[in-house]
């Protein structure tokens, strides 16, 4: 799973981000899962995230004395297989 197209034209970093944490969009990463998916310096994985806390597609909420951050509800590509994305509806009505 990765995010949506409509946030892909984003720093590269925050695209990163924006996929890793579609992998574990349900349980969240910490800073440190993070930083060791992403594979960039901490400062550049904060700016990032302050970033994307900015534009309201991250959420970040404590959870056993840690800090998990998720993606918001929508930054993420369809959880339903069958969801036909916006360019596969256009290909269908498209006649070829």
């Amino acid at each position: 799973m990765q995010a949506k197209p409509e946030y892909r034209d984003r720093d590269e970093v925050e695209v990163a981000v924006l996929d890793a944490l579609a992998d574990r969009r349900e349980e969240g990463m910490t800073v440190f899962e993070l930083r060791s998916r992403v594979e960039v310096d901490i400062d550049t994985l904060e700016d990032a995230l302050a970033d994307l806390k900015e534009d309201g597609l991250i959420e970040a909420h404590q959870e056993d004395h840690r800090t998990v951050i998720v993606p918001e509800d929508g930054v993420v590509g369809p959880v339903d297989p069958d969801d036909d994305s916006l360019v596969d509806q256009i290909r269908e009505r498209l006649p070829f």
